[in-house]
């Protein structure tokens, strides 16, 4: 890849993986320290990407350095955790995007980055497969779990009122 690809590139994708990366670490200053070091991964292996992988590297990249991240920066504990699900609020919410966003932090891991690429950014089982290290067939049955979790999550009227 030569340096007017890479420029295109962190033109092309930097967008995209910033919502990735935010969406899943729900700090905006974490997911640019994210995008920036995935990038600067792609640069000291620029002459091993050839520019039309370069998407699926970033990405690739991105996810892994968001995991590493998580996995340095646990900020709760199991304990919290289960008190949060324990209370009921009474604040109504009214915005959907409020709550799909509860929805979503519900989730493991790995099953918001997948719900994300596959129904956020449109990627194909095989793209987001290749992205996250697992074949398409258990992307389509980690997607198929996630989805259902988030369905019976917002059925319950005390989630999303």
């Amino acid at each position: 890849m030569t340096e007017k690809e890479y420029n295109k590139c962190v033109d092309l994708y930097s967008d995209n993986l910033f919502r990735f990366i935010v969406k899943n670490l729900e700090h905006a200053e974490d997911a640019r320290d994210v995008v920036q070091n995935s990038f600067e991964i792609l640069w000291k292996h620029c002459q091993d990407v050839p520019f039309e992988k370069a998407k699926s590297y970033l990405f690739t990249v991105g996810y892994h350095n968001m995991i590493d991240h998580v996995r340095k920066i646990k900020r709760i504990t199991l304990v919290d955790q289960f008190k949060d699900e324990e209370k009921i609020s009474e604040h109504k919410v009214h915005n959907a995007k409020e709550v799909i966003e509860k929805a979503l932090s519900k989730l493991s891991e790995v099953q918001r980055s997948l719900v994300l690429l596959k129904d956020y950014e449109g990627y194909t089982y095989e793209e987001i497969g290749e992205m996250m290290d697992l074949n398409p067939s258990q992307v389509k049955v980690y997607l198929h779990r996630a989805r259902i979790h988030l369905k019976n999550y917002l059925v319950k009227m005390e989630n999303v009122i």
